[in-house]
Parts: structure tokens; C-alpha cells; sequence
């Protein structure tokens, strides 16, 4: 019982100890691995990545990435140091890169490493399309959602050895039930919905930038009615699912416009 007390101790210490403040939402959240490992690792697999595959340099498309990338990028600066957060991206070195890829897809890592596969254009089609995504992708890395990820999968490991710890004069078939119960629940319970609220918040992240970067928030029903054309509606129900039903996603992106365009206005860019 005592060693179960400490590591439980132990657990809700270093929790205290390790929080970040989103400067979007100004809320605290988890921080247990620190930017100092996060963001050279995910330098280092950007560059591999790179590597790897083709990247596509030199056409319309591919400047036209680098172009939006540098908007949203600029439009992040702007919000940031006017809401007291200057030199929040000291340490991001940004880079946009198309790479030849039918997927639909795009990323941004930790520290502005974005990358947005040719096989999403089609379904982008305007600026303002791929504006959408490119807000989106960067708003997981400004907000930190990477961090908060394997921070919530430590913790996750953590509770686990807590749960072993004080399992341990059950008998082996107890154990193993309730470690699997254990399991289904914080995955169920916790890691699918952490992970639907982050794409929420990227979405309404995403609003921002694009509209403080000169394109209207609108057109985002456009491109992301298109992505729920072309998933077929073959996803998973909600409750078991990454991100938000289609249907979730675009009601919450009509709620969130009017709050991006008053942002942006506080900029001086203004939308009927």
C-alpha cells in the first residue's frame, strides 16, 4: 500500500510540476516531455522524411504551398504577439513542402515542419481550400497537441503501473480482466475523445489564421464538405474515432466562423 501511495504521490507531483498555457486558449495543459526533445527529434524526422520521398519543388503547385505556408505563418506571428505572446516561435523552423503523394493528407510537426500531399489538392482546389488545411495542420503544432499527445500517453503508462501496483495480491485472471479493462476505458474514454477535442481546436485555430491571413473562414464549409464527399462515409463511428463525424465537424465550424472573422477584424481584415 505505501508503494502505491509514493508512486501516486510521485504521479500527481510531476503533473503539477509539468503544464504548458495554450496561448490560444489559455488554458493549461499537459507538458510532460519538454520542447527541448520534442522539437529537435521532429527536425531530425522531418529532414528523413524529406529524403525519402519526392518532393515536388519548382511547379504552381508547390509555390503556391510555400506561399499559403508563409501567410498562415505570418498571421500565427501577428496573433501571438498581440496577444502577449512574442517569441512563442523563436524556436520553429519553418519549412512547406508538396510532396508527391496520392494521399489525402497534410501535417504540420512540432516547430512549423509542414507538409501537404499532392493527392489533398484536388480536394483543396482553391487557396482558400488549402488555406483551410494548412491553418489547420499548423494550429496542431502552435497549440501543442503533439506534446500533450505523448505527455497523455505517458501519464496513460503511468496510471497502468499505479492500476499493476495495486492489483498486485489479486490473482493473475483478476489482474489480467482489469488491465484490459483498464485499457478499453482510457482508451475509449480518454485518448479518442483528447484526440477529437484537439482536431475541434485546430479547426477553430485554424479559422483564426486563415482569416487573419486574408482568407475568409467561409470557404472551410467548402473544402471540408468536399473531404466528407470523398471519404465515402466510410468512418467509424464518432465515440470510437481520431476525429469529429463529418457532420460534427462542419456544425462546429458554422458555430466558430463568426469568432474568426471578429479576430480577424481586430486586424484590420474584415469579411462581409
Amino acid at each position: 500500500m505505501k508503494k502505491y501511495i509514493y508512486i501516486s504521490t510521485a504521479l500527481v507531483l510531476g503533473l503539477l510540476a509539468s503544464c504548458a498555457t495554450n496561448p490560444f486558449s489559455g488554458k493549461k495543459t499537459l507538458a510532460l516531455v519538454p520542447d527541448s526533445e520534442i522539437l529537435p527529434a521532429a527536425f531530425a524526422q522531418y529532414s528523413s522524411f524529406l529524403k525519402e520521398n519526392k518532393v515536388v519543388r519548382g511547379t504552381s503547385s508547390a509555390k503556391l504551398v510555400e506561399s499559403v505556408g508563409v501567410k498562415i505563418k505570418n498571421a500565427a506571428e501577428r496573433y501571438l504577439n498581440a496577444n502577449g505572446y512574442k517569441g512563442y516561435l523563436n524556436d520553429y523552423r519553418w519549412e512547406y513542402n508538396l510532396v508527391d503523394n496520392k494521399e489525402v493528407n497534410a501535417w504540420c510537426m512540432p516547430g512549423g515542419k509542414i507538409v501537404v500531399y499532392s493527392g489533398i489538392l484536388p480536394i483543396t482546389k482553391t487557396e482558400a481550400g488549402l488555406a483551410t488545411v494548412m491553418g489547420h495542420e499548423v494550429a496542431h503544432a502552435l497549440a501543442n497537441h503533439g506534446q500533450q499527445r505523448m505527455s497523455s500517453s505517458q501519464l496513460q503508462n503511468y496510471g497502468a503501473i499505479v492500476a499493476q501496483v495495486a492489483l498486485s495480491e489479486k490473482s493473475a485472471e483478476t489482474q489480467a480482466i482489469a488491465m484490459q479493462a483498464y485499457g478499453i476505458t482510457t482508451q475509449v474514454g480518454i485518448a479518442l475523445p483528447f484526440s477529437r477535442s484537439h482536431e475541434t481546436e485546430a479547426d477553430e485555430i485554424g479559422l483564426t489564421l486563415m482569416a487573419i491571413a486574408g482568407y475568409n473562414p467561409d470557404e472551410s464549409i467548402a473544402f471540408w464538405t468536399r473531404m466528407a464527399a470523398n471519404s465515402g462515409g466510410g468512418a467509424p463511428p464518432e465515440i470510437l474515432s481520431t476525429h469529429p463525424a463529418d457532420a460534427t465537424r462542419i456544425a462546429n465550424l458554422k458555430r466558430l466562423i463568426p469568432k474568426a472573422k471578429a479576430e480577424a477584424a481586430k486586424f484590420g481584415v474584415t469579411y462581409k
